[in-house]
């Protein structure tokens, strides 16, 4: 379900024609994302524009294509492009800023500024932190004087709720009046773009906050913030990375509290699904609000043929949305791909980025972007078009039925998968991880504030929505909640708990050293699933169940041939399947798959 970018100046009989185009190259769906470059009549939320928007859910409707909305114009979510800003000008995006005072110097305080509270620092200077306003916008719908300067809306308080309240309004009630009677049928949700706490900021040394946030701090953390305020500005204060985290949890918290809990319910309430993405790619916790959890591939932060794939934060992403979706019982997760990767962009990169999605859990695609329209300066704007205006779209059907039959294979069915990644809610470790990846260890992250919450442990495993791990790894330094501590601590007697690198204060933990000693020791506590012949650190696999049938995907991520001989726990009949083509072929268990390229073998039960 493509982002549909409506960049220029619309008419109904192209948007129908466009439609039937999609239709006609397999694409059933569509994001309708308002973009840079509409003329000035088309405001956001406009009447004229949510009559375009009716003639495009109509003609999806009648074609039984699938439509979701976007809630902002352009992004980031939250300020319904300015409007929030403009209603009430108190809404605007707020910070928490800090101004160095001379010895017994007073702060001076503007109008719409609140003074937090005067603090030391260790040397004894004594600082003022305050809460104002700050320069932070979102990107525009309209360029200035024909491009490619754009508008530059204000950005909205999304800490505070009478802002969020007024977001909704404009923009979900605005919806649900104009186009509620396809919620549920044609349009199956809203989609929310990486809400970010300070927009696009100009200023330097600022932080997220609002009014009143420190109050909302303490209250989070259980004790007075405020003598730890400096250092969120300078390393040298004690423990200033650890207060830093703490201060971003809190204010992570209150983010979830006014704005992904305010959008998921209101979705709930009206049929539909809420979409989208946070901000970060490992931000595993906001997942749980989202009914159709997802994340984002942009910006060549991942690339065939270097080490992206499997390391930093971005490279978790994959695993991020899939695992929530396993651990939250939903049906489906998605990636918004492709995004701003230029020009260059090959349709060989397409599918390795695909693959890397599909073989990761991801069971929807929403490709960044199908473009309305390439004239003048809208071809460059966060290029590149991959559907209608590009190389391969004669060919695009073939693409799209691939796309759906990976998404098939990874939606309803079970995951068979015996290892989990112990994770914060706010950071997914990746080294553990590509050790896993490299050895064909497949594996689902946990994110621990769901331990007593959602998951059984005991002597056997962790139990968790139909899915049971022997084993928890864990992954460097990470806070145990407390309501966990003693699950955890008889899942570590049990010999179950696989530390790496760092944790031994959980008795009866299994301290490995190395990746080597991490397979191993998952190995003498979880029965393989899938083993090959030979190493094949570019091998990476997936196996799930449906319909009483076993399916493993198999891609390779490197640049090179990799052929090996492999062997799998379940029995039957063994056919290899390609993806592309649908056809399936007798098998015999010897793998050989070009670079960039993903088959499926199927054993018949």
């Amino acid at each position: 379900m493509p982002f549909w970018f409506w960049n220029d100046d619309l008419d109904e009989k192209e948007i129908i024609r466009q439609i039937e185009d999609f239709e006609a190259h397999g694409v059933y769906g569509f994001v309708i994302h308002p973009r840079v470059g509409l003329p000035r009549r088309l405001g956001w939320m406009s009447a004229e524009l949510l009559r375009f928007m009716r003639i495009a859910v109509e003609a999806a409707a009648a074609r039984q294509m699938s439509v979701i909305l976007y809630d902002e114009g352009m992004y980031p979510s939250g300020s319904s492009s300015g409007q929030v800003v403009a209603e009430n000008p108190d809404f605007q995006c707020r910070c928490m800023a800090k101004v160095d005072l001379e010895h017994g110097e007073k702060p001076s305080i503007a109008q719409g500024e609140h003074l937090v509270s005067v603090v030391k620092r260790q040397g004894g200077q004594e600082i003022a932190v305050i809460d104002r306003p700050v320069d932070a916008y979102i990107r525009g719908l309209h360029y200035v004087d024909g491009g490619p300067k754009e508008d530059e809306p204000r950005a909205g308080d999304l800490l505070n709720p009478d802002s969020v309240d007024t977001f909704v309004r404009l923009v979900y009630d605005g919806y649900a009046e104009a186009l509620g009677e396809y919620f549920g049928n044609t349009i199956i949700g809203i989609f929310t773009d990486e809400p970010g706490l300070l927009g696009k900021c100009r200023e330097k040394e600022v932080l997220p906050g609002t009014t009143g946030i420190l109050s909302h701090v303490n209250a989070f953390l259980g004790y007075d913030f405020t003598p730890h305020l400096p250092a969120l500005w300078f390393d040298d204060e004690p423990e200033a990375q650890r207060h830093r985290d703490n201060y971003a949890t809190a204010v992570g918290a209150r983010l979830e509290e006014t704005y992904y809990r305010r959008l998921s319910n209101w979705c709930t309430d009206h049929g539909i699904w809420l979409c989208g993405h946070p901000a970060v790619p490992d931000d595993i916790a906001v997942e749980r609000y989202f009914h159709l959890p997802g994340q984002d591939i942009v910006w060549r932060r991942l690339v065939p043929g270097d080490e992206s794939g499997l390391e930093g934060p971005e490279s978790t992403q994959g695993k991020c949305s899939s695992s929530a979706m396993v651990h939250l019982g939903r049906r489906r997760n998605s990636n918004e791909c492709f995004g701003a990767y230029g020009h260059e962009f090959t349709k060989e990169e397409m599918m390795w980025l695909s693959n890397w999605c599909f073989v990761r859990g991801v069971n929807m695609l929403i490709p960044h972007a199908f473009y309305y329209s390439i004239r003048g300066p809208r071809k460059d704007e966060r290029p590149p078009d991959v559907g209608p205006n590009s190389a391969w779209w004669e060919d695009y059907g073939q693409y799209a039925d691939y796309c759906r039959r990976l998404s098939w294979l990874n939606t309803d069915s079970r995951h068979i998968c015996s290892v989990a990644i112990a994770c914060a809610p706010n950071g997914l470790p990746w080294r553990a991880a590509k050790a896993c990846f490299q050895n064909q260890c497949d594996f689902n992250y946990l994110d621990l504030s769901q331990l007593g919450e959602a998951a059984w442990l005991g002597t056997e495993g962790i139990r968790i929505q139909g899915m049971t791990y022997d084993v928890l790894v864990i992954d460097g330094a990470l806070d145990i909640p407390k309501s966990a501590v003693c699950e955890m601590n008889g899942l570590a007697r049990s010999g179950r708990v696989i530390s790496w690198r760092i944790r031994k204060d959980l008795q009866g933990t299994v301290c490995v050293d190395s990746s080597t000693e991490l397979l191993e020791a998952i190995e003498e506590r979880s029965l393989r699933d899938f083993r090959t012949d030979s190493p094949q650190p570019d091998l990476r696999y997936r196996h799930v169940t449906k319909d009483g049938d076993h399916y493993y995907l198999l891609a390779n991520e490197g640049v090179e041939h990799l052929a090996c001989g492999i062997t799998v726990n379940a029995q039957g009949n063994a056919f290899w399947i390609d993806p592309y083509t649908g056809k399936q072929t007798c098998a015999e268990l010897m793998l050989k798959l070009p670079p960039y390229s993903l088959k499926v073998l199927k054993i018949e039960q």
